[in-house]
Parts: C-alpha cells; structure tokens; sequence
C-alpha cells in the first residue's frame, strides 16, 4: 500500500477533482478537433463526394443538428463527433425521444458526476469512496436515458394491438396501407403516432412503404412489429388478405400480453425479494459508517478488508444476474 508523506484535505481534493475533469474536458475538444483541415483538402472531399459543396452547405447550415453544432459550444462539438463515431448512440437518443440534445446530456453526465462528489465532501466520506460516488454519481443520466428507452418500447408495444386493429378497418375501407399507416399517425397516441408519422413522410419523400417500415423497425425493434412488416411485404409481392392477418396479429399480441401479466404476478415476489436483497447490504453499510465510520474504514485500510469488498462486489453483481435469470420468462 502506497501513502502519501502528506494528507489531503476536502479542498485540495475538489481542486484536484476538478482540475481533472477540465483536463479531461480539454483532452476530448482536442481530440475531435477537425479544424487543421486545409482548404486542399476540402475541395478534395467535394469531388469525392465525402463532403457537401459551399452551396450545399448553405443549404444544409439551416437544418436543427447543424444549427446547434455552429454554435460553438465544446459540448456541442464533442457530442457531435462521438454521434458521427459511434453511430449507436444517435439511435439511442432517437429511441428515447428525450427532450435534451447529446451536448446537454453529456453536460448532465458530467454534472452529475460532480455533484456526487460534493456530496461525498458535505458527508466527509473515506477518500476511497469518491472513484465509486463518481462512477455511481455519471452512470444516474445514462441509466435515465436507458430508462425512457425502456418506457417508450413498452408503450409502443402496448398501443400496437390498436395500431394493428386500426389498419385493418382502414384497409377494409378501402384506404391503401400508406393511408392506414397515416390513419395511425393521426388517431393514436405518443410514441406509436410520432413513429408511423416518421414512416408515412418517409413514403412521401419517395421511400417505399417496405423501406419505410424496415426504418421504423430499426427504431423500435419489437417482434410483434416485425411480423407485421413482413406481413406488409409479403402481401405487396404476392398479394392476400392483409385486414384479416392484422386481425389476427392483434389478437396474439393481446394474447400474449394477457399471459405476461399472469407472469409478472406470479413473479412478484421473487422480484421484490431481489430488490431488498440488493439493496440491503449497500444500506446496511452506510447506516454502520453513519454510526461508526473508523469500522467500517478497516474494509478500505486493511488488505484483507479491500478483497472483502471486492469479493461483495462480485456477489452482489452475481446475484443481481441470477435472481434477474430466475424471474424472467419469456412469453
């Protein structure tokens, strides 16, 4: 075990902790910096086709994503290029459908993480504890960004039994399945209206109406959804009753729903056992450092007391994996 020849008080730590999270901060604009691009080389791109013209430009300068990154802000620049990189994460944002753009919610992540940390310092906390009130304090956004995700795929699989229903009165109507899908968009609620809004503008553009529904698919991966796509498909090369296959992918889809909540009842209990479970170490250990810290430092000073931790880590993660495998059943 290293020890420092001096001892750091709560303020050097906040000056440290910040000095570092702006070097960071600097070490990422420069990073995804691209202004050393010489006007050579930009006029290359434009005859390659990897780059838009200066008319075109102009043109593209009006749309929202483009609007926000000529603001200048580091935030923006960064969140723009790790979105360019990792194209995932553009899908993730788009599936949340969450009112912040990626500089803001990188901004978030990163206040968050701080935040945590000066909790720590009001609470006088072990500095062992400040790497793990960091992480805990930056992962809080990303787990709300995956929770609205979450949200919005039940939703969306919830309302489609009614999307389904809807199509197929449409279709025997005599409305084409562009105008069905149109129908949808305009009766329904959030999120399936927004998406099959997407879809039908999308037809409108000159995509057909198989690509289209591929796109909102990508979107919204649910089975349900798909076998209606390949329903779709299928019917506009070799023809049939598309009405009566919505009818009856509706009422699986109802069906199927029916049964999962016969599950999650059944289920219940195990679910709230694992929670208390999971939650009761991690509040049995700060209830025993509220009343006497210097014991529970022994878990961070000691070398036996860090494998400790470590090891209650892995259980816990294991345990978390094993009761989740448990209560999980697919219908």
């Amino acid at each position: 075990m290293v020890t420092l020849p001096f001892q750091l008080d709560p303020t050097t730590i906040s000056i440290i902790a910040f000095l570092g999270v702006t070097g960071m901060i600097a070490a990422l604009l420069l990073l995804f910096d691209n202004s050393g691009t010489n006007s050579l080389e930009e006029r290359l791109d434009v005859l390659a086709g990897k780059k838009a013209s200066a008319g075109d430009q102009e043109q593209l300068n009006v749309t929202r994503d483009t609007f926000h990154l000529n603001t200048k802000s580091g935030f923006a620049i960064v969140a723009h290029q790790l979105m360019e990189r990792f194209g995932n994460l553009r899908l993730i944002f788009a599936q949340a459908d969450i009112p912040l753009r990626p500089d803001q919610f990188l901004g978030v992540v990163i206040g968050s993480g701080l935040a945590a940390v000066a909790i720590g310092l009001a609470a006088n906390a072990p500095i062992p504890v400040y790497p793990v009130l960091a992480i805990i304090g930056a992962t809080l956004p990303v787990c709300w960004l995956y929770f609205c995700r979450a949200k919005r795929f039940n939703k969306f699989a919830k309302q489609l039994p009614g999307a389904m229903e809807l199509i197929a009165r449409a279709l025997r109507s005599g409305h084409s399945i562009a105008t069905a899908i149109k129908v949808v968009a305009d009766e329904l609620p959030e999120p399936i209206s927004k998406e099959f809004n997407i879809a039908y503008e999308e037809q409108n553009l000159g995509i057909s109406v198989e690509q289209s529904l591929k796109n909102l698919y990508t979107r919204m991966p649910n089975l349900d959804y798909k076998f209606f796509a390949m329903a779709v498909a299928i019917q506009r090369q070799s023809g049939g009753d598309l009405a009566e296959i919505l009818d009856k992918i509706g009422h699986i889809i109802r069906e199927r729903f029916r049964i999962l909540g016969q599950v999650q009842a059944l289920t219940g209990e195990g679910r709230i056992s694992g929670i208390v479970l999971m939650i009761l170490p991690i509040a049995l250990f700060f209830a025993v450092w509220y009343l006497n810290s210097e014991y529970v430092m022994t878990l961070f000073t000691d070398e036996i007391g860090r494998q400790m931790v470590i090891a209650a880590i892995v259980l816990q993660i294991l345990g978390a994996v094993t009761i989740k495998k448990i209560i999980t059943i697919k219908v």
